[in-house]
């Protein structure tokens, strides 16, 4: 008999708290917006991603471009897989070269993601640097990756499953750590939705 145990380990205020903070550590780091573009790993970390450009734009009153990223054709465990990737667009319609990259994703666990991403990032040319803001490190390492803006750290089991919902995508807000032996579809609560479309328009 297996036993159900979900913890929210961050809400949408805690979520908007730590994207806040995300974004002043990036200005700090990188004294101010000037070099900055950010990149998102579809499908949430690009959300995020959008999200950190919006604040550091109501911190610095300057844009920031962002692009998008899918890095399926680029993991290494893709031919582990029966099933072919599916491919998600990538959309990085700006230099990279000589600028501070901001990488972003909403997990990081074995760091398989973040090899792929790097080695497309490096495909559109020479940064001067990649650094890597997550939402959620939640340990477990395979490769030698570290990040270097980080939302919230969580101590997780290697089967614990990690479930980050935003409005964008699921219609709803938290995180929520899902832990090892339940066997069951996760709640309601948990599971995303599809989000409503406002006014009627896509």
């Amino acid at each position: 008999m297996t036993r159900e145990k979900i913890e929210e380990v961050l809400d949408e205020k805690g979520i908007a708290r730590a994207i806040t903070r995300i974004s002043h550590e990036i200005l700090e780091k990188n004294g101010g917006a000037d070099t900055l573009v950010i990149i998102g790993i579809l499908s949430r970390g690009a959300d995020i991603a959008k999200r950190v450009a919006e604040r550091i734009r109501e911190i610095e009153n300057r844009d920031i471009p962002v692009g998008l990223m899918d890095i399926n054709l680029y993991r290494d465990d893709t031919h582990f897989k029966l099933d072919q990737p599916v491919i998600q667009r990538t959309e990085i319609l700006f230099d990279v070269a000589g600028r501070n990259v901001i990488l972003v994703d909403d997990v990081l666990f074995t760091g398989r993601t973040i090899r792929a991403a790097l080695d497309q990032i490096i495909d559109f040319g020479r940064p001067k640097s990649i650094q890597l803001a997550v939402l959620i490190d939640r340990g477990h390492r395979e490769l030698p990756i570290r990040p270097d803006f980080v939302g919230k750290n969580i101590p997780t089991a290697a089967d614990d499953r990690v479930l980050v919902r935003l409005n964008e995508t699921d219609g709803r807000e938290g995180v929520f750590v899902v832990k090892e032996g339940m066997k069951k579809p996760v709640p309601e609560i948990v599971a995303s939705k599809k989000p409503r479309r406002k006014g009627g328009k896509k």
